[in-house]
């Protein structure tokens, strides 16, 4: 478990994976196909330079679907830590869509799990993804979301973004800058997800 940087700004940020941090191959579980996506490794080193923990929440239902297994999951992840630095948590959900798992996203079990194993309130955390499932997440959490669009971004999605950047470095800038104190939607207090309560995480999602 972590410590939140003390003073304004996140105390973490959590990164999709497919085509936010690294471009989107469908169904990928090869590391020789990992890229980085333009930005991604000096937005990821403006934020550990600070001391705010960076970490991923994934779907991956090519595991659900019979396409890869757990351990084409492992390969990523490996091959993008070695593109783009250590992050200090990757929540990882196997499931399909029809699979009703409260951790796949825009259920907010995967930011919520990571939010827990970090150490940080969810309304201290962002969430950074390209798809509206990703905003979802995050305001189903409790925490702040910043979309950053590519190619695969519905209008709509970009159009419903209460926060937008057009590049990782972008999206960054903008969480670390001062902001006023106004709570998100969907925040307590101690900026805990008050819904009514998540969906249940199903068995095999993984941290």
């Amino acid at each position: 478990m972590g410590q939140a940087p003390e003073g304004p700004g996140p105390g973490a940020v959590l990164f999709d994976r497919d085509g936010t941090l690294i471009v989107d191959v469908p169904y990928n579980a090869d590391p020789a196909l990992v890229r980085p996506m333009p930005g991604a490794r000096e937005a990821l080193d403006a934020l550990r330079a600070r001391g705010v923990a960076v970490g991923v929440v994934t779907n991956q239902s090519g595991v659900a679907r019979g396409l890869f297994g757990r351990d084409g999951v492992a390969a990523v992840r490996r091959r993008t830590e070695e593109l783009l630095g250590p992050f200090a948590v990757w929540a990882v959900c196997p499931h399909g869509p029809e699979d009703g798992c409260g951790c796949r996203k825009p259920a907010p079990g995967l930011v919520l799990a990571a939010c827990d194993r970090l150490g940080v309130p969810p309304g201290r955390t962002a969430v950074v993804g390209d798809i509206g499932a990703d905003l979802g997440a995050a305001a189903a959490a409790g925490a702040r979301g910043v979309l950053v669009p590519t190619r695969a971004t519905r209008r709509a999605e970009i159009a419903a973004a209460g926060e937008k950047a057009h590049d990782l470095p972008g999206a960054v800038a903008l969480l670390l800058r001062p902001v006023g104190g106004t709570s998100g939607a969907g925040r307590g207090g101690d900026g805990r997800c008050t819904d009514g309560g998540a969906r249940r995480r199903r068995e095999g999602c993984a941290l």
